[in-house]
């Protein structure tokens, strides 16, 4: 294996135009007036759109007002990775993690569309909390990456899921979610292939569309969690977009991409996971793609937040 397993990854066919053209479009949406003084209320807004197409994608399509009341309470609440991660470690999940990250309404009490979508905006909450601010000199301190996907999880889990489940790697049983993917590993390889990938993402000089794709392709192979992991793999793959300097306005609203064609979007995640020269480059590619997308949604809304008048739409 060579000292850098993802620089060759580059070389796959239409893989560097793909990530030059990503980061052309990134580069080009740092330069929106909003972004000058009110790129918090850009990263926000953008995290909520994200936060639902990403909770869309599992099957859970909650309109858009109504994720923006759950935000309301959410985004004041969350707790940091490491609270939630410290939380799970100390063996308490499910209820005792969820106290504070938004309760039941009369809304949505009960209806487990809208708890999926209230887990998808905690996930985004935590992941704009680990975000560094726009302009910040200095790479952006993460947790160790396995306590940043037990965070996630938790964070994206707590209420629907099992107390027992949550925050807390699969072992014997088989996943709940994504069963279009092929069969996911079980036992010890998971805690093993989730230690490689977080070395790999420590220390690895790829692109950071590069280094984002592959976990967020990983993740969805890997299912390491009985349920919720296409959320945090979205979410995780935002974040490293972010700290990886591929986005560092926290706005590009790719997961609106995946939300709008979930087949496809599986469908090259399974290419993904086959390990395939042509699979890899193909998920790698769709991944580019997302992303000079998403930053054209978040162009529209950095548009609505300059002039007061936010998109009615995704």
């Amino acid at each position: 294996m060579p000292a850098d397993p993802l620089a060759p990854l580059v070389d796959l066919p239409g893989v560097a135009a793909a990530v030059e053209e990503a980061r052309a479009a990134c580069e080009q949406l740092r330069w929106h007036e909003a972004y000058r003084r009110r790129w918090r209320e850009v990263r926000a807004e953008a995290g909520l759109r994200s936060a639902r197409a990403s909770a869309a994608v599992d099957g859970a399509r909650v309109p858009l007002d109504v994720v923006r009341g759950l935000a309301t309470t959410v985004r004041e609440t969350t707790p940091s990775e490491h609270h939630l991660a410290a939380t799970v470690a100390a063996g308490s999940g499910g209820p005792d993690v969820g106290e504070g990250l938004g309760g039941s309404t009369a809304l949505d009490r009960g209806d487990p569309h809208v708890e999926r979508a209230r887990g998808a905006v905690r996930a985004a909450a935590a992941v704009e909390r680990l975000m560094p601010d726009l302009g910040a000199r200095g790479a952006s301190a993460l947790p160790p990456f396995g306590q940043l996907l037990a965070g996630l999880h938790a964070a994206a889990a707590a209420r629907w899921l099992d107390a027992a489940d949550v925050g807390r790697l699969r072992h014997d049983a088989a996943p709940q979610d994504l069963t279009g993917l092929g069969v996911a590993p079980v036992g010890d390889e998971v805690a093993a292939r989730l230690d490689l990938l977080g070395r790999t993402v420590a220390t690895t000089r790829a692109p950071a569309l590069v280094v984002a794709a592959v976990v967020h392709g990983e993740l969805l192979a890997l299912r390491p969690f009985a349920a919720g992991n296409g959320v945090v793999a979205r979410a995780a793959a935002r974040l490293l977009a972010t700290t990886g300097g591929l986005d560092p306005t926290g706005s590009v609203v790719a997961e609106a991409v995946w939300a709008a064609s979930p087949q496809p979007y599986l469908g090259a995640a399974a290419g993904f996971a086959t390990g395939t020269p042509d699979g890899v480059a193909a998920w790698l590619r769709a991944c580019a793609a997302a992303a000079v997308a998403g930053a054209d949604r978040a162009r529209v809304v950095a548009d609505g937040v300059l002039g007061g008048r936010l998109p009615a739409g995704d």
